[in-house]
């Protein structure tokens, strides 16, 4: 008996999200040592204790909530404890000022009190910076250490997603077209991207849904600048390049057919075989199953002309297209075979050019958040782009589907998102702390403990809200509620 694969996806989000939670708890654990705060509490997940075990006075626990964790040190407030995500607190009773005597003192609560060298409040300003610092910067740690053992072990690189965006074909009556561009045309322009991969196009046209980016292409060897509407229904995890007319070269070659799934499609009734190779359609030469599907769609169905070789001998064949549903299970023309995919180029790099390569992901993977969230601010970015667990776990199952390394590259790009994340000047999150510090060291005292006690309580609320969002627009992302009849 198989299991479900909805426990298998469940198994592989649980185990993600605990090892990014523990890996970032441990950095807030590991400066906190260092710097000689005693921590109360290591706490992987929310809510009540299921179990774990108390050593030197750490209780190192694991709780019923998964999304999240926390480390409790010596002094804190519930709601200043440095946390991955909110739980349910209480601030009625604030620390007083016999938490700052070192535990088995003999000194009383009257008069002048000596500061326990373990209580985090008693610490320097710089080192509660440090302290909030380690977190994320533990989460950019293991992004990049996962880069690189993916760079170093299995460097995938499909080739048309890297290289310069070449067309192969443009759709009719699309919104490219109305630029000029037509196949052949190298894109060398397209929002912020100048000489954009068809990666970074299909990146930039999923953030900037409905918004008009400027455009260049180079036509018969003269630049070209315009601009064009990212105008796509669906949801931004959709866009395609093709979504606006343009259909990239995929391949150096023509395309070769692999196999022919069913006797009854056009394509095997008129007599093609695996490893043809279609040399043109009706005088087009395409280089892709993307351009050959688009050149179908605009015929309309009529029967179209290919010149097919095969061992070096070329034939002339004419096929009348049928509809037929694609994988996503809307209806498209199609001759009914299967192709040879685009290659992919698979390498193991020396390590210094993983850790080169890992670097690189890091960075443009570090720019593209920042890119995200100022585009939020400046409403030029879809808030549709937000994924909570209920979108992660999505793409765990994605991931999961495509194997190990696809895994590991998720788990790179949420331990990033994790440590970006929790850098936003936001009370309750670590950069929320490290802000309140800042201000405290230009004003050299603390921040008055009521006040910052209502901008904690303020801030938590709105953390809560933002959850409740994010979840919902997770919710109305599933296919159960995005399909469409045909």
């Amino acid at each position: 008996m198989h299991i479900p694969h909805v426990l298998i996806v469940t198994v592989y989000f649980l185990a993600i999200l605990g090892i990014m939670v523990l890996v970032h708890e441990f950095g807030h654990f590991a400066v906190a040592k260092l710097c000689g705060v005693r921590v109360e509490a290591f706490s992987i997940g929310m809510g009540k204790r299921l179990f774990g075990w108390v050593h030197n006075g750490t209780d190192y626990k694991v709780c019923v909530l998964p999304l999240g964790g926390y480390v409790k040190m010596s002094g804190e407030t519930e709601m200043e404890m440095i946390q991955t995500s909110p739980s349910e607190t209480n601030v009625a009773n604030p620390p007083s000022v016999v938490d700052y005597i070192a535990p088995g003192s003999d000194t009383s609560p009257v008069g002048v009190q000596t500061l326990d060298s373990g209580n985090f409040n008693s610490k320097p300003r710089w080192q509660r910076m440090l302290i909030a610092l380690a977190g994320p910067i533990a989460n950019f740690i293991l992004a990049i250490g996962i880069f690189t053992v993916i760079a170093h072990f299995h460097h995938e690189t499909v080739e048309y997603l890297q290289d310069r965006s070449e067309l192969d074909y443009v759709s009719q009556n699309s919104l490219a077209s109305k630029t000029g561009v037509a196949a052949g045309d190298s894109i060398v322009r397209f929002d912020t991207v100048e000489h954009p991969s068809w990666q970074d196009i299909e990146i930039r046209g999923s953030l900037k849904q409905n918004l008009v980016v400027p455009f260049s292409y180079v036509h018969q060897g003269k630049r070209i600048d315009s601009t064009i509407p990212v105008n796509f229904t669906g949801g931004p995890e959709d866009f395609l390049p093709d979504e606006l007319g343009l259909v990239p070269r995929m391949q150096a070659g023509p395309v070769v057919v692999s196999d022919l799934p069913d006797a009854t499609a056009p394509a095997a009734i008129a007599g093609l075989r695996p490893g043809d190779a279609i040399v043109t359609i009706d005088g087009h030469s395409f280089h892709g199953t993307e351009a050959t599907g688009a050149y179908l769609k605009d015929g309309g169905g009529k029967p179209v002309t290919l010149v097919v070789a095969h061992d070096g001998v070329n034939r002339t064949v004419v096929i009348t297209p049928r509809m037929s549903p694609t994988q996503n299970g809307s209806p498209a023309y199609r001759l009914g075979f299967a192709a040879v995919p685009p290659p992919v180029v698979t390498t193991r790099q020396p390590m210094g050019a993983a850790l080169a390569t890992a670097w690189h992901d890091f960075t443009k993977s570090s720019m593209l958040i920042f890119d995200v969230l100022g585009g939020m601010f400046k409403r030029q970015v879809s808030v549709r782009n937000l994924s909570g667990p209920v979108g992660i776990a999505q793409q765990v199952g994605l991931a999961q589907s495509m194997g190990t390394w696809k895994v590991l590259e998720l788990m790179a790009g949420i331990s990033l998102n994790l440590g970006i994340f929790n850098l936003l000047p936001m009370p309750v999150l670590d950069g929320g702390m490290i802000l309140f510090l800042i201000i405290e060291s230009i004003m050299r005292r603390d921040v008055n403990a009521a006040v910052k006690e209502r901008i904690y309580q303020a801030a938590f609320v709105c953390i809560l809200i933002f959850a409740v969002f994010v979840i919902f627009n997770d919710i109305t992302k599933l296919s159960f509620f995005t399909h469409k009849p045909s």
